[in-house]
Order: structure tokens, then C-alpha cells, then sequence
């Protein structure tokens, strides 16, 4: 089975309460913003323009460097790579899909313990390898 490539990055931001991850809904699926690593394109530049297309985040930085977490092969053969960014401002602004309708229907900025609840376990691998990073 051919696998398929998708990007996207585990958001963080500082708030005077302390860190918070960014999650958005699809239906009742929570995840991170990502999507499908177009041919030649580079998976960190697709995850940076994920990000952009999907929450309206353009001012990522990568503190922790450019290293991701994958998933196991899920959804006939897709795996997602996820890199770890830290926006410092700059609203949620949740972006039209192909249809021209939103695709996400909410977005939440969550403390680990509230966003990890939320998340499939195959998520859960990957904010857990975001924590580690951040507090490690």
C-alpha cells in the first residue's frame, strides 16, 4: 500500500495562565492543523502553509528546532508528520476548504492535559512528544 504524506505542525502559545495547544474540530475530530505534502514540496514548508491556510497562523517559530514526530500509517495508508512551532500572536482565523466552507468547525487553545482528553490515541503519541520537548 503506497503511503501518503501529510504535514502539519503541534501549535504552542505562552498565555499569562501558561502554555496552550492549538486544536481544531472537524466534525468530532479534534487534531492539528496539517494536510497533503504536495508534490515537491518540502513536508516543513507544507506544514507551514497548513498552518497558514488552516488557522491563519503565518508567524511560527521553531524553538525546539525543525524536528517531528510521525504517525503510524492510518486512513488507507496516510501518515502525518507533525514539527513543533510556537506562534506568538496573531488570531485563529479558520480557512475555507476547497468547497469554499470552513474546514474545521472550532478551534480551542487547551492546556496539555485538557487538549490530550480530546485527542485519538495516535494524537496522543504525538502531543505527549510535544510536551517532552517543551518541558525536557
Amino acid at each position: 500500500m503506497q503511503t501518503t504524506l501529510s504535514a502539519g505542525a503541534v501549535v504552542l502559545r505562552r498565555f499569562p495562565e501558561g502554555r496552550r495547544y492549538l486544536l481544531l474540530r472537524a466534525y468530532r475530530n479534534w487534531d492539528f492543523p496539517k494536510g497533503i505534502v504536495e508534490p515537491g514540496e518540502d513536508p516543513l514548508e507544507a506544514a507551514l502553509r497548513e498552518v497558514r491556510e488552516e488557522a491563519g497562523l503565518a508567524d511560527l517559530s521553531f524553538p525546539w528546532g525543525e524536528g517531528f514526530v510521525e504517525t503510524a500509517p492510518y486512513a488507507r495508508g496516510k501518515v502525518a508528520r507533525y514539527y513543533l512551532a510556537e506562534s506568538a500572536r496573531g488570531e485563529v482565523h479558520l480557512g475555507a476548504g476547497p468547497s469554499g466552507r470552513p474546514e474545521h468547525h472550532e478551534h480551542r487553545w487547551l492546556p496539555y492535559a485538557d487538549a490530550r482528553v480530546l485527542l485519538v490515541e495516535r494524537l496522543r503519541r504525538v502531543i505527549d512528544w510535544a510536551e517532552a520537548r517543551v518541558v525536557g
